[in-house]
C-alpha cells in the first residue's frame, strides 16, 4: 500500500518544528544507515540524542499516533523513534531497502519495520531535485509533499531520493511494526475499513454494517500479531 496522508502536523505544529530545525546540529547520515544503505547515502541527519532530535521526534510522533488514517493503514504495534534529515546540493540516497530490524535507541527493543514513512517538514517550492522514488511491481512513484504531509508505504520497497539542486529537503522519517506483518492483509483491512466508514456516514449503524464491522474485528483478531 502507497499512501499519501495530508495535514499530520498542523500549522502551529510546523511552526514549531521548523523554529527547532533552525539551529539543528546536523551530522553525517550514515550514522544510522546498514551496511548497504550506507555506501549509497549522502545527507545529513540531526543525532537522536540531541534536544532538538529528541523535541521533534515526540512532536512528530504524537502527532502521527493520534492520525486515524495512519492507524488504519499501519495497525501500529509499535512506532520507531522519527528521525530527522536533511539533503543539501548534491545529496541523495541511491536504492535501497530498509533494514527488516531496528534496535529502539532509548530502551533496545527491537522493532521490525513492516512500514515506512516519510513526513515532510518543508515545502516542494523549497528545493529542486529531492524527489522520493518508490519502486514497486505498477512502477516508480516519484513522492514530493507539502510540508505537514506523509506517505506510508512497504518498508520492503525500493527506494531512493533524487539528488536536491537547489535549497533544502527536510523531512522526518520513521518505521513501524505493525500489529498485521502482510502487506496484502493490511491493505485489504484498511479497505474494509474505509468502506465501513463511509457506509456508516451514509447511512448510519445498521445491521448490516454491525455484521461488517463484526467482520473486519474477527478478522484483526485473527490476523494480529500483539
Amino acid at each position: 500500500m502507497l499512501l499519501h496522508i495530508e495535514n499530520v502536523l498542523s500549522a502551529d505544529e510546523l511552526a514549531h518544528a521548523q523554529a527547532l530545525l533552525a539551529d539543528a546540529p546536523w551530522a553525517d547520515g550514515k550514522i544510522t544507515a546498514g551496511s548497504q544503505s550506507g555506501q549509497v547515502k549522502n545527507n545529513l541527519q540531526l543525532p537522536q540524542h540531541s534536544e532538538a532530535g529528541q523535541a521533534l521526534s515526540q512532536l512528530v510522533k504524537a502527532a502521527v499516533l493520534r492520525n486515524s488514517t495512519f492507524f488504519s493503514a499501519t495497525l501500529p504495534h509499535t512506532v520507531f523513534p522519527p528521525l530527522i534529515n536533511c539533503y543539501q546540493p548534491g545529496q541523495n540516497f541511491g536504492n535501497h531497502i530498509d533494514n527488516a530490524v531496528r534496535s529502539d535507541p532509548y530502551n533496545g527493543q527491537w522493532v521490525r519495520t513492516d512500514v515506512s514513512s516519510t513526513l515532510f517538514l518543508n515545502n516542494p517550492d523549497d528545493y529542486d531535485g529531492g524527489e522520493l522514488i518508490i519502486e514497486d511491481n505498477y512502477g516508480s512513484h516519484s513522492v514530493k509533499l507539502a510540508a505537514g504531509d506523509m506517505v506510508v508505504y512497504p518498508a520492503t520497497s525500493l527506494h531512493r531520493v533524487t539528488p536536491v539542486r537547489r535549497g533544502q529537503r527536510v523531512a522526518s522519517f520513521f518505521w513501524t511494526q505493525s500489529m498485521i506483518a502482510s502487506d496484502e492483509k493490511r491493505t485489504l483491512l484498511f479497505d474494509m475499513d474505509r468502506a465501513i466508514s463511509t457506509l456508516r456516514s451514509r447511512h448510519g449503524e445498521t445491521e448490516e454494517l454491525v455484521l461488517l464491522t463484526g467482520t473486519y474485528h474477527n478478522l484483526l483478531r485473527q490476523w494480529a500479531q500483539i
